[in-house]
């Protein structure tokens, strides 16, 4: 049960992250936004979109792969 509730919530929170980071993408590309916040938005986008990839990763490695016979092994 607890890590039902654990993968809830890591689905949850990269879904959080992608929303954050459509937010980001619309302010980048309002004009009045000066340069210097075009690069705080930036460089907050990046680490967004390398924390969801990280736990994508994680994901994928606890994903099983069934081969031919039926049996499962671990993906990596």
């Amino acid at each position: 049960m607890a890590e039902e509730t654990s993968k809830k919530e890591e689905t949850f929170r990269l879904e959080e992250g992608f929303e954050k980071i459509e937010q980001l993408l619309e302010k980048l590309s309002d004009r009045e936004v000066s340069l210097e916040d075009s690069f705080s938005l930036y460089q907050e986008g990046m680490e967004l979109l390398k924390q969801c990839n990280a736990r994508i990763e994680h994901v994928e490695k606890q994903m099983l792969a069934i081969d031919e016979e039926g049996q499962t092994h671990e993906f990596f």
